[in-house]
C-alpha cells in the first residue's frame, strides 16, 4: 500500500508516449520496502511499458569522499542484483544525477523519484521538474510518516513533535508488498557503468581521497540485514538500559544504511515491532520520533546547517558569552589530529576516524567540547559540521545536522547560566565518569 500522502506531483505535464517508466533511484538505495520504486512498477504495468532504474554518481557531492562513495557502492552492487533479479534494467552513469536523468526521461512515459531533503536534493529535483516533458512523481520512502504529515512547520522540540507524529504513526505503519514488473527491461539497449567491482568504480571516479574506507562497516541491505537481527537477536533486550555506554555494543548500527537509503526505517520499525520486546519503545523513540525531527528540521530550516539555524536563545547566548575566555583553544587542525588535553574526546575522535562511526552518547560530548575549545561558536559549529561530515558513513544527514545543532541548543531548552555555553547543556568529563567506564573506553580507543 503506498499512501496517497507519499506521492507528490512536482510539475503538470501529461503523459506523452514514451518507452519505458524511469524510476530515478537517488535516495532510496534499495529495492525492498522502496515506495518509489513499487509505484514505477504499478505504473508500469498499468501502461503496459517495462521499468527502467537509473542512477547517477557525481564526483561533486558536497563533502563526500572515498569513505562515503565506496559504502554507498557496496549497497549499489547488491540493488544491480536485485534489479536483475526483477528482470529491470539498472543504467548507472557517471555524471551528474539531474542532468543525466533529463536525458533518459526524454523517451520515458513517467518519470518517477525518490524523495531527499538536504538542499542538493532539493535542487536536483526542482531542476528537473522544471525541464522535464514527462510527469515528474515524486514518491516519498525514507520518513515513516511523510514530513509534512507528521508537522506543518518546524517543531520545537521531541516533546511538541512527539504526539503529532504519534497520531498519524499507524496509519503508516504498514507492510509493503513488492511488486514483479509484467515486461522484462533488461533487453533494452542502455549505456551504464559496470559497478560489479566497487574497486574499479572507486578507482574510476575524481573524488576526495583523503579519507579511507573503513573495515568495521561494508554497506548493502544484506549487512544491514545481518546488523538488525544481531540487534534483535543479542542487544534489543539490553537497549534501554546500556544504549548509552559506549563499552557495551547495544546499539542497532543502522545509521550508515539508513543514510544511504539502503534499509527502510519502515521496515526497520516494523520488524522490531514485530518482535513484541518492551524494549522496543525505547529503540523506535530513536528510529521514529528522533530522527523524524530530525527531518522536520531540515525541511522546514534553511540554515539547518549554519549557526543561524538555531533558536534564537541558544544564538543570543552564545553570542553574550562569546568573549569569555576559553581555558584551552584548538585549530581544526589539532582537532582532526584527536590532539587536546581530553582523553575522552581524543578517543571518541579516534574512533569516528577509524571506524568511520562515533558512539551516539559520546557524539554529544564530543560537540559541547567543541564549543569550549574554539574562538567563537561559529567556528565551533562550522568546525563540528565539518568533522562530522568528513568522517561519519552518516554524515551529511538529516541527523548529523540535527545532532550538532543539538549541542548548540537546538531542540532543547535553556540551563543554568556558565562560562562560554550560556544557557546551552553542558555536559563534563565528570559526568560520563558517573555514566559509565569511560576510561576502558579512552584505553580501548587509544590502543
Amino acid at each position: 500500500m503506498i499512501q496517497k500522502e507519499r506521492i507528490r506531483a512536482l510539475n503538470k505535464k501529461g503523459a506523452n508516449g514514451g518507452g519505458y517508466v524511469l524510476y530515478w533511484m537517488q535516495a532510496s538505495q534499495r529495492t525492498e520496502y522502496n515506495h518509489a520504486l513499487e509505484y514505477a512498477i504499478a505504473t508500469a504495468n498499468t501502461l503496459s511499458k517495462p521499468v527502467i532504474v537509473y542512477f547517477g554518481i557525481t564526483d561533486n557531492f558536497p563533502e563526500a569522499n572515498e569513505r562515503h562513495y565506496r559504502f554507498m557502492l557496496e549497497g549499489l552492487k547488491e540493488v544491480g542484483d536485485s534489479l536483475e533479479s526483477k528482470g529491470i534494467s539498472f543504467v548507472v552513469r557517471h555524471e551528474s544525477p539531474e542532468v543525466g536523468v533529463l536525458k533518459l526521461s526524454e523517451e520515458s512515459a513517467v518519470l518517477v523519484v525518490d524523495r531527499g531533503y538536504l538542499d542538493i536534493q532539493k535542487k536536483w529535483r526542482d531542476y528537473v521538474a522544471r525541464r522535464c516533458n514527462r510527469p515528474v512523481i515524486q514518491v516519498e520512502s525514507d520518513a515513516i510518516v511523510p514530513v509534512e504529515e507528521a508537522s506543518p512547520k518546524e517543531e520545537y522540540s521531541a516533546a511538541t513533535f512527539r504526539p503529532k507524529l504519534k497520531r498519524k504513526l499507524a496509519d503508516y505503519l504498514v507492510t509493503i508488498t513488492g511488486q514483479e514488473p509484467h515486461l522484462n527491461s533488461l533487453k533494452l539497449d542502455f549505456e551504464s557503468l559496470d559497478i560489479k567491482s566497487t574497486e574499479a568504480v572507486v578507482n574510476h571516479l575524481n573524488i576526495d581521497r583523503s579519507v579511507k574506507p573503513v573495515t568495521a562497516y561494508r554497506g548493502g541491505i544484506s549487512q544491514a540485514k545481518k546488523q538488525l537481527e544481531e540487534f534483535i537477536n543479542s542487544k534489543l533486550d539490553k537497549y534501554p538500559e546500556l544504549r548509552n555506554d559506549p563499552n557495551v555494543d547495544c546499539l542497532s548500527h543502522m545509521s550508515p544504511y539508513i543514510h544511504f537509503g539502503q534499509i527502510s526505517p519502515l521496515y526497520i520499525a516494523l520488524t522490531v515491532l514485530g518482535t513484541g520486546n518492551p524494549a522496543a519503545d525505547k529503540y523506535l523513540d530513536e528510529l521514529v520520533i528522533r530522527r523524524e525531527l530530525s527531518l522536520n528540521f531540515v525541511h522546514y530550516n534553511q540554515d539547518y546547517n549554519k549557526i543561524n539555524g538555531l533558536p534564537t536563545w541558544a544564538r543570543k547566548t552564545l553570542a553574550e558569552r562569546a568573549k569569555d575566555t576559553r581555558t584551552y583553544l584548538y585549530n581544526r587542525e589539532e582537532l582532526e589530529a584527536a590532539k587536546t588535553n581530553d582523553p575522552y574526546w581524543n578517543a571518541a575522535q579516534k574512533e569516528m576516524v577509524s571506524t568511520g562511526k562515533m558512539h551516539g552518547y559520546m557524539r554529544m560530548y564530543w560537540g559541547k567540547k567543541i564549543i569550549e575549545w574554539s574562538r567563537s561558536p561559529e567556528e565551533a559549529f562550522t568546525t563540528a559540521i565539518y568533522l562530522n561530515n568528513k568522517y561519519e558513513l552518516d554524515g551529511r544527514d538529516p541527523n548529523g545536522f540535527a545532532g550538532v545543532a543539538w549541542c548548540f541548543g537546538k531542540h532543547d531548552r535553556p540551563w543554568a547560566g556558565r562560562r562560554v555555553f550560556g544557557n546551552i547543556r553542558y555536559m563534563s568529563a565528570e559526568g560520563l565518569r558517573r555514566k559509565f567506564d569511560v576510561e576502558a573506553y579512552a584505553r580501548r580507543m587509544s590502543s
